[in-house]
């Protein structure tokens, strides 16, 4: 079992910046894969990055350039910095973790999620 809790949410203007975190515990974080979802008011969840179980990074193309990874296994900590926000990012985002090789791009990928942490952008 892991659990995932999710901070660094909040309010932030068009161009700004934020760091999600994720601290993980229960079982051997470096293990598993972890990503990044996010969903917006009456969408679908987004996949936006992850690490893959060998610690290669992805992104989605719409955050790549925009939105970096970052890891820290000692800490069971995987962040997620954003960048050049816009009023589209705005949007709860979640971390999960999965057991799943390659790259898990899908929510039923993963077998753990977080709480999720509330990103809103302003114009």
């Amino acid at each position: 079992q892991v659990q995932l809790v999710e901070s660094g949410g909040g309010l932030v203007q068009a161009g700004g910046s934020l760091r999600l975190s994720c601290a993980a515990s229960g079982r051997t974080f470096s293990t598993y894969a972890m990503g990044w979802f996010r969903q917006a008011p009456g969408k679908e969840r987004e996949f936006l990055a992850a690490f893959s179980r060998n610690n290669n990074r992805y992104y989605s193309d719409s955050v790549k350039g925009r939105f970096t990874l970052a890891r820290d296994n000692a800490k069971s900590t995987v962040y997620l910095q954003m960048a050049a926000l816009k009023p589209e990012d705005t949007a709860i985002y979640y971390c999960a973790a999965s057991q799943t090789y390659g790259v898990p791009r899908r929510d039923r990928d993963y077998d753990y999620w977080g709480q999720g942490t509330q990103v809103t952008v302003s114009s």
